[in-house]
């Protein structure tokens, strides 16, 4: 029986300062896989991933979740995403433990201690909680901001360069984060200038070309 796919682009289309980056593209993920955006610099990436989580216009085509466009449920689509861009996001004058928990607010969600406790542990960041962020390293700001996928409960996480700032120790951990997340039933869409493998689930490409 064929999976039915979660998320899907049809003839996608972006145009930016002016300028067609890329067009018709059509795309299905269905759960369990993940999605990796390939293309020149310049071709559209990031603005596709930002198409993807409602943060930019869609200029053509659509993008469907769960066979409906996602500007038709908005809200409902909000709490399947969780997305992290290149940038960290963390107020460097607020502490790891506020950090969280106020980024999880955000997605309606509140961990209790105990949870934020075992999370910092398995990126490698015990003791830190009450640390205020500007005294980490990049390194160490880097896997706080990606704690937030573990606490997250949405299926569809979006990942824009993610392995940033990240040593090798780093770039494993998060890749068994995501495979943990696909075995479950998630799915992912990242983009990253350095290849790596998620556990045994090939990457499903989608190589953007300049218009």
């Amino acid at each position: 029986m064929k999976t039915i796919p979660s998320l899907s682009f049809t003839k996608l289309g972006c145009i930016k300062g002016g300028r067609q980056l890329f067009k018709n593209v059509d795309c299905e993920l269905a759960p369990g896989h993940w999605l990796y955006v390939a293309g020149a610099n310049g071709v559209g990436k990031t603005s596709l991933l930002r198409m993807v989580c409602g943060l930019a216009p869609i200029e053509a085509g659509d993008i469907l979740w769960n066979g409906t466009p996602i500007h038709a449920q908005r809200e409902a689509y909000r709490q399947d995403l969780c997305y992290l861009g290149h940038l960290n996001a963390l107020q460097e004058s607020m502490t790891v433990d506020e950090n969280l928990a106020f980024i999880t607010a955000l997605g309606g969600i509140a961990p209790d201690q105990t949870q934020t406790r075992e999370v910092l542990t398995r990126f490698g960041l015990r003791g830190r909680g009450r640390q205020l962020v500007r005294h980490l390293s990049q390194g160490q700001k880097r896997r706080v901001a990606l704690s937030r996928l573990v606490l997250s409960p949405a299926r569809l996480w979006v990942l824009d360069e993610p392995y940033v700032a990240m040593d090798e120790g780093g770039i494993k951990l998060l890749a068994d984060l995501i495979a943990d997340h696909l075995a479950t039933g998630g799915l992912a869409v990242l983009t990253s200038h350095q290849r790596v493998s998620i556990g045994k689930v090939p990457a499903q490409m989608l190589e953007l070309q300049a218009a």
